[in-house]
């Protein structure tokens, strides 16, 4: 944290703000001129060979590659990144914002070099936002199919399994592409996750211990008089009473009855 203050106080100034509408605005104009057939959207796609050919436009305009699915999910998906940048930014502030879709941007921009044949994705960069409002906002509720309300850290619980699968049976350009979506996600959260593991530690046995004490507080409504068993120590044992009221568990009976 102390290290983004510094970056902060040197280069916040040049921070962009509503970068999220900035490239919302983009993908929509690109994707319009698309439909109408004015555009072909491969030409500001990163395809690392034509970059080292002279077409370094290509290195930042893949960001604005509208998604690959029906207008109605299209426009689904620039409402919640517009809304889930912009809460990421208020939360954050520009500078931070900026930054942590920089790091993405430089990771995705760093591997898709290492494949130069391959055309690289914005996926999994828009991925990262979602994965970053719903580790901050796990509550926030989306409607599945516009009618069950959902809580978001379900979407992202299935999303992280998503990039596991993708991980495991995806070729190494797509691994590599996954590995870099969530290097920002790592770098800016690393820190909280590791404290939110040690909290619920500290929960479950501060709740161990709470639950230990109060057994301990309760009287037992059986002792063997020769052994000291009680119901609480052993809650399967068979207690009983003899006609002097004196209690036994079933190894020291000696006769009684049953209570």
């Amino acid at each position: 944290m102390a290290f983004l203050n510094r970056l902060e106080r040197i280069f916040g100034r040049f921070a962009l703000p509503n970068l999220s509408l900035y490239l919302v605005i983009g993908q929509v104009f690109f994707w319009s001129m698309s439909f109408l057939g004015y555009f072909d959207l491969e030409r500001i796609a990163l395809l690392p060979a034509a970059v080292g050919a002279g077409e370094y436009w290509r290195l930042f305009t893949f960001l604005w590659l509208p998604p690959a699915a029906h207008p109605v999910f299209i426009a689904f998906a620039w409402y919640l990144f517009w809304m889930m940048g912009t809460a990421l930014e208020q939360h954050w502030g520009a500078f931070r914002y900026n930054l942590f879709l920089f790091v993405g941007w430089l990771l995705t921009v760093g591997v898709a070099f290492l494949f130069p044949l391959h055309y690289a994705t914005n996926v999994f960069l828009a991925g990262s936002v979602f994965l970053a409002f719903a580790f901050l906002h796990p509550n926030f509720e989306l409607m599945l199919f516009f009618i069950l309300p959902v809580k978001i850290k379900w979407f992202a619980l299935f999303q992280g399994v998503l990039y596991a699968y993708q991980i495991a049976v995806g070729n190494l350009p797509t691994k590599l592409a996954v590995l870099a979506s969530v290097g920002n996600f790592l770098l800016f959260f690393t820190g909280d996750i590791i404290e939110r593991l040690r909290t619920g530690r500290r929960r479950m046995e501060h709740q161990a211990r709470v639950a230990s004490a109060r057994a301990s507080d309760r009287e037992p409504r059986h002792r063997c008089v020769v052994c000291g068993k009680t119901d609480l120590t052993h809650p399967l044992e068979d207690f009983r009473y003899g006609d002097d009221d004196r209690c036994t568990c079933s190894e020291h009976r000696g006769g009684q009855k049953k209570s």
